[in-house]
């Protein structure tokens, strides 16, 4: 998810910005942004959102192409571009029906919201509290002019008598159906009052008192603030008092009023900008749903690249072993568990069946070769023993008719002759032994015993080369053929000796070692070797073809030495590799159980 933010941090600032200008042009359209509702800014914000559109669209069709591109294109699968097609149109469609019937949907409901019965019941509404509040207010002030005509009329009763003159104006609150009633003078001083408590009393202001000085119609006085309505009126009959009358309205009308006429004016504002607002809802919409179409395709793609990757690579390494290349290989790519085990499980198919392959291969070859060597042996046998015969004929009968001087050179020509034929016998015997190679005669044996054994005899060879034999266990059990695996030691041990005195013939100053590392595994058994001698030299290009029968290095080898060793290895259920080192040679020999 991180490494997805981080890939797409510009769409997602890019979308972030467009998302709030949209919202913003919306805002701007119903009068409750912190932009003034100009014509002039919403051409502005709204040439913004095409442009940021315009981007937004830009920026996501580069990243899918880019994406299609390394990750669809790049594998070369038809099928994975099919489906991946197939998966982007099944979020499309249902995206883009969506938004048409929701931009629909959204249509009609702002027209039936400006119904012509919606707007009547919206103004009858807001005139009945409108008159309700016009109807109080109009009322006290015809409720003051009863209260003046009486308390005029009532001047000499009401005079002399302040406890009269209370009781007539509590009579005057309950007739008339009016919160309080006081009697000032012309400095708003309380001179009566219907309230029991005078610290209640709230003066009318200076400039409504003002007004009544000198005027005796009476002076509607509002107050929304508090919620109450008011009338002050001059007495005739008094000099210098007034009579001053408050009603409260219902509890929070002047608020219910206010909310109403800010609710008209937002409806009228809305259906004024009832195209815009469409338009900055459709545009809202078309970046959400492109944001979320570029989400799921996104993933779809990598969903896809990741499944078919793995079976395009299956396919493809199957095509190439089909082919008859067992080098081929499925790469390892993170992917689902299941298809990382069947890569693997591939791989290791693969790897067995090249085992296999190499082991026919050289079962085939050495067949081949051992019937070659048997019919060579039969055939340069045969000759060896008359020519052995004759030349001891030839020393018999003539040895004593060539004159002195001769007969040391006679003598030595035929020493040179008998010495050909007893190098021609031993290699005769070598293509015996390779012809004859019996099956091995497998039995349980400690392979650290067969390595001590052969590693003591050889080392009297040359004392002063350091063999270091080194296990993992105190026994290394193999069911294997003693006789057999005890001369596979004994050749490569014998090899590398023979390579540090090929290595020592031509440098003086290094340390002749040969190190070997016998480890016991679950599966398998694997020996290193590692010796400081000559290495592989030029031959370390085609290091294989070191175990092709009579290929050798050395002047006077047969080159069946490493043929037979790999195919006891062979036989055993092994494997052996010739690896090229820097000063020396290694070889790693593995027998699996």
């Amino acid at each position: 998810m991180t490494e997805f933010l981080k890939k797409n941090i510009f769409i997602i600032i890019i979308f972030t910005i467009t998302l709030f200008i949209g919202f913003l042009t919306f805002l701007t359209f119903i009068d409750k942004s912190f932009l003034k509702l100009t014509q002039q800014n919403l051409q502005y914000l709204l040439v913004i959102n095409i442009i940021l559109l315009a981007i937004l669209f830009g920026f996501i069709f580069y990243e899918v192409k880019k994406s299609i591109k390394n990750d669809i294109d790049k594998d070369g699968l038809s099928s994975n571009k099919k489906y991946i097609t197939y998966f982007s149109l099944f979020t499309l469609i249902p995206s883009i029906l969506i938004s048409i019937f929701s931009l629909f949907l959204f249509s009609f409901a702002l027209e039936k919201y400006f119904d012509k019965k919606v707007t009547t019941v919206v103004n009858n509404s807001y005139e009945l509290a409108k008159s309700y509040v016009q109807e109080v207010r109009n009322k006290i002030e015809s409720d003051i002019v009863l209260i003046a005509f009486d308390t005029n009329k009532s001047k000499n009763f009401l005079s002399n008598n302040e406890k009269e003159f209370k009781r007539f104006l509590k009579t005057q609150q309950l007739i008339r159906d009016v919160d309080e009633i006081h009697i000032i003078n012309e400095n708003k001083e309380l001179i009566l009052s219907t309230i029991d408590n005078n610290q209640k009393y709230i003066p009318p202001t200076d400039q409504a008192l003002k007004m009544v000085l000198t005027d005796d119609r009476p002076l509607k006085i509002i107050n929304a603030i508090e919620n109450k309505s008011g009338a002050i009126m001059r007495l005739q009959n008094f000099d210098n008092k007034f009579l001053y009358v408050v009603k409260f309205l219902g509890k929070d009308i002047s608020r219910y009023l206010n909310e109403s006429q800010e609710a008209i004016n937002f409806y009228y504002t809305v259906e004024e900008k009832s195209t815009g607002i469409k338009i900055s809802f459709a545009i809202i919409y078309l970046i959400i749903v492109t944001l979320l179409l570029f989400l799921s395709i996104t993933i779809a793609i990598r969903f896809s690249s990741r499944f078919f990757r793995s079976i395009n690579n299956l396919i493809l390494a199957s095509s190439a072993i089909g082919d008859g290349n067992l080098n081929s290989k499925v790469p390892e790519i993170k992917t689902d568990k299941d298809l990382e085990m069947l890569n693997k499980n591939f791989n290791s198919m693969i790897d067995k069946l090249k085992e296999t392959q190499e082991k026919l291969i050289i079962n085939e070859r050495h067949e081949a070769w051992g019937n070659l060597a048997r019919k060579l042996a039969h055939e340069i046998k045969n000759p060896l023993t008359p020519i052995q015969l004759t030349i001891d004929r030839i020393k018999s009968k003539f040895a004593d008719q060539i004159s002195k001087n001769d007969q040391e050179n006679f003598k030595e020509n035929l020493k040179i002759i008998n010495n050909q034929i007893k190098q021609i016998e031993k290699l005769v015997n070598q293509f015996s032994d390779f012809a004859r190679m019996p099956k091995p005669i497998l039995r349980e044996n400690d392979l650290v015993n067969i390595f001590k054994d052969n590693i003591k005899l050889l080392n009297e060879l040359d004392k002063s080369i350091n063999i270091d034999f080194k296990f993992n266990n105190e026994k290394v059990i193999l069911n294997c053929d003693n006789e057999q695996l005890s001369r596979v030691f004994f050749n490569l041990i014998k090899n590398s000796i023979e390579s540090i005195h090929q290595r020592a013939e031509k440098e003086s100053n290094f340390n002749k070692n040969i190190s070997i590392d016998l480890n016991d595994y679950d599966d398998h058994i694997k020996i290193i070797m590692i010796d400081s001698g000559i290495g592989f030299g030029i031959f370390a290009a085609n290091i294989k073809d070191i175990l092709n029968p009579y290929f050798t290095t050395k002047k006077n080898g047969t080159g069946l030495g490493l043929s037979i060793v790999n195919k006891i290895v062979n036989d055993h259920n092994g494997k052996i590799d010739f690896i090229p080192i820097d000063n020396g040679a290694k070889i790693e020999i593995r027998f699996y159980k």
